[in-house]
């Protein structure tokens, strides 16, 4: 991701917050002050330089709605699996993974790392091959989460699932023909969630290998969620199993 750019505001207070490498910020002339004060401030505690200027300069260097702020960043550093344990010693909880077999769309997986920061994650692991990385997009979608969140890129999923059973983590599929509601998953367990491609699913190899499938139920007309809605379903419904409320 050399030369890459995370834009909107969120997005790059969240790089700044997160010590991110960060090569320039460029801020729009139309930039409310109040909004680019902050944003000057928060670059001068990290060195980092900001440059004004008018809203078709940004408009150039990126695609998209960018609200005024572009960063130029250095690229994205994958996490190791160790670091995921690790994370989840440290806030002394079970590990809480995500497994994303083959996601090629980096809005779900933006969106899905935005939720996953929400709901207690400890990191999130993806496939090198066909499988959407962490892009601009991505960055921008998951409203700066993409910084607080640990992604893996493992090379075989089949070998990454034996070795977290291993380690004594339940690993769960989703499908329509899953034996159990999702409303029914023990989620104190040490949990690893695999959710599957936007179109077809979880792949055969890795659906074996699943300690088991949880189905969401639909009682309407359409046939699946979205990737991204599936995956904050079962987040959630983890979280609520980790915090009951009033606890």
């Amino acid at each position: 991701m050399s030369g890459e750019w995370i834009t909107g505001k969120n997005a790059v207070l969240e790089a700044l917050k997160a010590e991110r490498p960060i090569n320039k910020i460029f801020i729009s002339d139309q930039l409310q002050q109040q909004a680019a004060k902050k944003f000057e401030a928060a670059a001068k505690n990290n060195n980092i330089l900001v440059q004004r200027v008018p809203k078709q300069k940004i408009d150039q260097l990126v695609d998209g709605n960018h609200q005024g702020v572009a960063a130029s960043v250095a690229a994205y550093e994958y996490s190791d699996m160790e670091d995921l344990f690790s994370l989840a010693a440290e806030r002394g909880e079970e590990p809480f993974f995500l497994i994303l077999d083959e996601l090629e769309d980096p809005h779900n997986l933006g969106s899905i790392l935005r939720t996953a920061d929400a709901s207690g994650v400890h990191g999130v692991i993806i496939p090198k091959r066909r499988s959407v990385g962490l892009t601009a997009v991505v960055a921008k979608t998951s409203a700066g989460a993409v910084e607080h969140v640990p992604v893996v890129r493992v090379t075989n999923l089949a070998r990454t699932i034996d070795e977290l059973k291993e380690r004594f983590v339940w690993v769960v599929g989703t499908a329509a023909d899953g034996a159990e509601d999702y409303r029914d998953l023990e989620g104190t367990l040490p949990l690893a969630l695999v959710i599957g491609n936007e179109g077809k699913g979880i792949s055969r190899l890795t659906k074996e290998k699943c300690d088991w499938l949880v189905r969401l139920p639909m009682n309407g007309h359409v046939e699946s969620l979205n990737a991204s809605v599936t995956a904050s379903l079962l987040m959630y419904e983890v979280y609520r199993n980790r915090y009951p409320a009033g606890k």
